[in-house]
C-alpha cells in the first residue's frame, strides 16, 4: 500500500451551544489586528445574530456562489492589505473557498459552519467547481485550519434538507473507505483509526439520524442533533484526515462528479448526489443485498434512490454520468473500475432493482 500522510484535525476545535460568544476569549492571545469575513448572503443572515464583537477590526466579502479558482483570485485582490486572519462563515463551498484563500494569502483561517452538510470545516482541502457548478478538481493542503467553531444552537435553525444531505455524504465514508482497504492485510494504525471512525459515522447516523432530523425540523438543539452534527463535521473529516487517500473518496464521489455534469441534477445537494453514488458503487461491487439494506434508511432520510429523483434519468444523462465518472484521475479507478460501460450497467442495475420500491 502507499504511505499515508496524516492531517487528523484542525489546530483547534470546539463544539457546544453558544460557543461563538466565546470566540473573542479563544483568540485574545493572538496578534490579529484585522479580519476578513468570507460569507454568503444566506449564511451571513443566519450567522450574524450569533457573531460576537471581535477584538479587532473586520470587513466582509460575499462570495459569488461557487468555489472557483477565479473566486479565490478575486477575494485575494479585494481583501484589505492589512488582513491578518480570514474567517469563513457558511456552507461547504464557502469554507473551501476560505481555506483556499488562506493558502493563497498565507493567512490563518477560522471556519464557522452554518450547515451540517459535509465535513468541509474539518478537512484540509478544497473542492473546486467552474462557474456553472461543474466539478473541476480538489486540492489537498499541507496546512491545517487554524480554528473550527461549531455552534449547534445556530446550526439547528438551518434548513433540514442540508442535514439530510450531510448524512448522505457522511455514510459514504464507510462504503468508500471499506472498498479501498478491505484487501490490505496489515493496516497501519492511522488507517485503523480512519476505518473505525468511518464505521462509527455510519452507525451513529443510522441510529440517531432520524432523531437529529426531527430536532432540526423543530429547531431544537438536542443531544442527538449535536452528536449527528459532530459526526458529519468532525468524525467525517477524521476519516480522510487519518486515512489520507484510503479514507477520502472512491466510487460514490466519482458518481457525484458525473452527476454535476447533468443540468437537471444541479439544484440537488452534494450529499444527495453522493448518497446515490453509494448505491452505484455497491452495484459495481456486486453488493445487491447491501443496497436493499440501505433502502429503509434512505426513505427515512428522503435520500434519492433513483436518478428520476435527481432529474437525471434520461439515456443521455446516464451516458454523461458514466463518461465523466470514469475520466482519467477520477477516484473510481481506485476500485479497479475503468470502463464507462461498467458504470452504465451498475446504474441500470440500481434503477431496475429499486424502481418498484
Amino acid at each position: 500500500m502507499e504511505s499515508i500522510n496524516v492531517q487528523g484535525s484542525p489546530n483547534f476545535y470546539k463544539c457546544e451551544p453558544g460557543v461563538l460568544k466565546e470566540l473573542p476569549e479563544l483568540i485574545k492571545d493572538e496578534p490579529f489586528k484585522h479580519g476578513t469575513i468570507i460569507h454568503g448572503k444566506d449564511s451571513w443572515a443566519m450567522a450574524e445574530p450569533y457573531m460576537p464583537e471581535f477584538p479587532f477590526s473586520v470587513e466582509t466579502i460575499s462570495y459569488d456562489g461557487e468555489c472557483t479558482h477565479q473566486e479565490v483570485d478575486r477575494i485575494k485582490e479585494n481583501a484589505s492589505a492589512s488582513t491578518d486572519v480570514l474567517i469563513g462563515v457558511g456552507g461547504g463551498k464557502i469554507l473551501d473557498l476560505a481555506k483556499a484563500c488562506g493558502v493563497a494569502l498565507d493567512l490563518p483561517v477560522i471556519l464557522i459552519p452554518t450547515l451540517v452538510s459535509n465535513c468541509a470545516a474539518w478537512t484540509p482541502l478544497s473542492v473546486f467547481y467552474d462557474d456553472k457548478g461543474n466539478f473541476v478538481e480538489y486540492t489537498i493542503y499541507k496546512r491545517s485550519t487554524y480554528m473550527v467553531i461549531v455552534d449547534p444552537s445556530m446550526l439547528v435553525h438551518a434548513p433540514v434538507e442540508y442535514l439530510r444531505a450531510g448524512i448522505g455524504d457522511t455514510i459514504a465514508k464507510w462504503y468508500e473507505a471499506d472498498v479501498l482497504t478491505r484487501q490490505i492485510e496489515e493496516k497501519p494504525v492511522p488507517l485503523e483509526i480512519a476505518l473505525h471512525t468511518a464505521k462509527m459515522c455510519r452507525d451513529i447516523l443510522f441510529q440517531e439520524g432520524k432523531d437529529a432530523v426531527q430536532a432540526n425540523e423543530k429547531a431544537q438543539s438536542t443531544s442527538a442533533f449535536a452528536r449527528v452534527a459532530e459526526t458529519v463535521i468532525m468524525a467525517g473529516g477524521m476519516v480522510g484526515g487519518f486515512g489520507d487517500g484510503y479514507g477520502r473518496i472512491s466510487g460514490a464521489h466519482s458518481i457525484h462528479n458525473g452527476l454535476t455534469k447533468v443540468p437537471g441534477a444541479h439544484p440537488f445537494f452534494h450529499g444527495e448526489k453522493v448518497a446515490y453514488g453509494i448505491l452505484v458503487q455497491l452495484a459495481l461491487e456486486g453488493e445487491a443485498e447491501q443496497i436493499k439494506q440501505l433502502v429503509p434508511f434512505y426513505k427515512s432520510m428522503q435520500l434519492p434512490l433513483s436518478l428520476k429523483e435527481l432529474d437525471a434519468d434520461s439515456p443521455e444523462d446516464i451516458e454523461t454520468i458514466a463518461y465523466y465518472s470514469t475520466r482519467p484521475g477520477e477516484s473510481i479507478h481506485l476500485m479497479g473500475i475503468h470502463e464507462q460501460s461498467q458504470v452504465r450497467e451498475a446504474i441500470l442495475a440500481v434503477e431496475n432493482s429499486l424502481a418498484p420500491l
